[in-house]
């Protein structure tokens, strides 16, 4: 027995999950649930309180606050009910999803569709391998954001960021806001993680040195944080013997890349990419189990907000259709990688779409004067040319539904052309 039924739940109230709850609504459909571990709705984009959000999906700049603000908005006036506070302790193939909260309790409700969209979280530093001891003084740039920002505290004030993600550039400027020293940012690759934008105004801007192809080798310190030893690193990112840097600093900030959410999506049997570490979908964001679908960065990390939402309405009006029982039709492509390529979404896709199919994936280097390619049974179907594409930013290759109808093959391929600047 479940404690209630629902035609859609969405399991998390940042911008991917609103934004999928808002299409499913406005689709039609009038029983939706949202569930949210926080106390407020909103997600990531609460303590992101720096501006450049929003300039694709509203051609304005916002803060974090203000972008989820909208959407936050939008879901009240639809009337839409979020519960907060509420741990999701998992999502069983026939779509029965067990929560906990301190006003519900246990529950256990049964839903017509579920839309995944629990977000990512920070690579620790036990899964980075770093050597040395154990010293407070030590946190995931997301934590130290959170801390500045929602609750009022200094980390520290003496600081080297370990990683080049957008996270770690942005808490570089924000700590020197807040009166810190920030002594260095070291990244491992010869290319930064990050939008080129972060890299000039959180960087260049305040005059901090960005460390390519270094890494942090030892931790000093007991109770305490109180230096790291920085190395560069050779072709194999094995340390140099002989080129070390010591910084004095009490705090270490890691910002070394994202990993989805993806524990319930285990649990429900859906099967997952080694590349994006994501759930392997459909057109239709639908993932392996029919009825569950995948959005925003628990199916792959992205790195501006606007392609969050655009992607989260599409799997809300997908599970809005699934819910009206029009099941998606059955994938007959399969999206490959190829030369250059790293983790393409979506991997299947129909015959037929019914929209526009947008590729998202991520260049394995730096490329100059370089295109996108897709690929099909040696036929060229789209070239996206532009001066450079990187690692840190997202490439999006769209297809007009009208050119599935004459693809000569059943697997795409997306490759790279272009001048690698590295290795």
């Amino acid at each position: 027995m479940t404690d209630q039924h629902v035609d859609l739940l969405i399991i998390g109230a940042g911008p991917a999950g609103l934004a999928a709850a808002i299409a499913a609504r406005e689709a039609g459909i009038e029983s939706i649930l949202v569930l949210e571990r926080e106390k407020e709705p909103g997600g990531i984009l609460r303590q992101c309180i720096h501006n450049g959000f929003g300039l694709h999906r509203f051609s304005e700049e916002l803060t974090g606050p203000e972008y989820a603000k909208r959407d936050v908005d939008r879901v009240r006036e639809l009337d839409i009910p979020v519960r907060c506070g509420t741990t999701v302790l998992s999502v069983s193939p026939d779509r029965v999803v067990t929560c906990v909260s301190p006003e519900f309790g246990f529950s256990r409700l049964s839903a017509g569709a579920v839309v995944l969209a629990m977000g990512c979280r920070e690579r620790p530093r036990g899964a980075l391998c770093t050597p040395g001891s154990r010293p407070a003084g030590i946190y995931s740039a997301g934590t130290a954001q959170r801390f500045v920002n929602l609750e009022g505290y200094m980390p520290g004030r003496r600081v080297v960021i370990l990683g080049s993600g957008d996270i770690g550039l942005i808490m570089a400027r924000r700590m020197t806001l807040q009166g810190a020293k920030v002594l260095a940012c070291v990244e491992i690759m010869p290319y930064s993680s990050g939008l080129n934008r972060n890299i000039v105004q959180c960087l260049q801007d305040y005059g901090i040195p960005l460390y390519l192809s270094h890494t942090v080798t030892d931790i000093h310190g007991r109770e305490r944080l109180t230096g790291v030893t920085v190395s560069r690193v050779d072709e194999n990112r094995k340390p140099v013997p002989g080129a070390e840097i010591c910084f004095d600093c009490d705090t270490l900030l890691l910002s070394c890349g994202l990993i989805p959410e993806n524990e319930l999506s285990q649990g429900a049997g859906v099967e997952l990419s080694p590349l994006t570490s994501g759930p392997v979908v459909s057109e239709t964001l639908e993932t392996s189990v029919p009825g569950i679908f995948a959005c925003g960065n628990v199916l792959h990390v992205h790195d501006l907000v606007d392609h969050v939402s655009a992607e989260s309405f599409r799997a809300g009006r997908a599970a809005a259709a699934f819910v009206r029982a029009s099941s998606p039709p059955a994938p007959v492509f399969t999206v490959k990688d190829g030369p250059g390529v790293r983790g393409t979404v979506p991997q299947k896709i129909s015959a037929r779409p019914s929209e526009d199919v947008s590729l998202m994936f991520r260049p394995a280097d730096v490329y100059r004067n370089a295109a996108a390619v897709v690929e099909c049974g040696g036929q060229e179907v789209l070239r996206k040319k532009a001066m450079i594409y990187t690692p840190g930013e997202m490439a999006v290759l769209t297809l007009k539904k009208e050119v599935f109808e004459s693809l000569p093959d059943k697997v795409i391929t997306v490759r790279m052309e272009g001048e690698k600047q590295h290795g």
